[in-house]
């Protein structure tokens, strides 16, 4: 068994960076690209395999929207209705349960962002990402806040 690395390229790492860090995304404004990367960071967070019935979806996407993906500015309703459009998430004929699509079985286009992200915990990638995001406006303050001192 190979270990799989906390993230799968550095490319890859600096997409998700730039998008994490931010605040007030709005899905239906990003490119197709960063739509895709968004939807995946969602998609890699949820339970591999298991089926759920609604309302522990939406529990899932609510956590979801409040840690990994707290970037998105949106609602768990419109979240999940991404995600099935997409391919990500597939719903039974009633909306009644969803279940994660496995890597393989995404649409091609989504198969190796899919392939990439699968396994990795978004929510400590997240948490370190705006974690390192919050040090450097500190230390960028307190560079501006020195300069003013020494400028008295």
């Amino acid at each position: 068994m190979t270990h799989k690395p906390a993230f799968p390229t550095s490319a890859l790492m600096d997409r998700v960076a730039r998008l994490v860090v931010k605040e007030g995304v709005t899905l239906g404004n990003l490119g197709d690209a960063d739509r895709s990367l968004a939807l995946a960071w969602v998609w890699a967070g949820l339970p591999a395999g298991a089926v759920v019935d609604e309302p522990g979806v939406n529990v899932h996407l609510k956590q979801a929207l409040q840690g990994a993906a707290r970037c998105l500015d949106t609602d768990h309703v419109e979240l999940r209705r991404w995600l099935v459009d997409g391919g990500w998430l597939a719903r039974d004929g009633y909306g009644r349960s969803y279940q994660r699509v496995a890597a393989a079985g995404l649409p091609e286009h989504q198969t190796s962002l899919g392939q990439a992200l699968d396994g990795v915990d978004t929510s400590a990638v997240a948490a370190r990402l705006l974690r390192e995001r919050d040090t450097a406006r500190q230390a960028r303050h307190q560079a501006w806040l020195d300069s003013r001192q020494a400028a008295a």
